[in-house]
């Protein structure tokens, strides 16, 4: 027979759950004004811009764009829209497919992920892997990919 509460969380369990989404947030907070101020992009931007420096071919779907940055259709749409006036992106029609659209990185959306890049990942480090040892680092790794692994997982 299980000890555990329906409704609520032992106080080691809260303590690991507040802690994880106030460090999420914290962190988040931190590198996103920092990439603000020194590059004037903000975090999700600068995420388009990796997602997008990063894939085979430097084009993704926009859906998928969506799927890796935890947003709504709509809500990649909008950040898309800014990021193209700004000149960073472009988007073009899939070819097998004329619903389907692809966001790439611009000339200028390369210079602009070139610039950021080291700022963001010095910025990783100091605010997130310097804080840990490196057998820390690994096993909250394992953790993560463990977390992860099964995402349809019921809650």
């Amino acid at each position: 027979m299980s000890t555990q509460s329906p409704t609520a969380l032992a106080p080691r369990e809260l303590a690991a759950w507040k802690g994880m989404l106030a460090a999420h947030s914290r962190l988040l907070a931190r590198l996103d004004a920092e990439l603000e101020r020194d590059h004037g992009l903000p975090l999700t931007s600068y995420e388009v811009l990796m997602y997008l420096g990063d894939a085979d071919g430097g084009h993704l779907r926009m859906g998928e764009l969506a799927d890796r940055l935890l947003l709504s259709r709509s809500g990649i749409t909008r950040l898309a829209d800014r990021l193209e006036r700004q000149g960073l992106i472009g988007r073009r029609r899939c070819e097998n497919d004329g619903r389907g659209l692809y966001a790439y990185l611009t000339p200028a959306g390369r210079d602009k992920l070139a610039a950021a890049r080291p700022a963001h990942l010095a910025g990783v480090r100091r605010h997130f892997i310097s804080r840990l040892a490196p057998d820390e680092i690994e096993e909250l790794g394992a953790i993560w990919q463990r977390l992860l692994a099964d995402e349809a997982a019921p809650a």
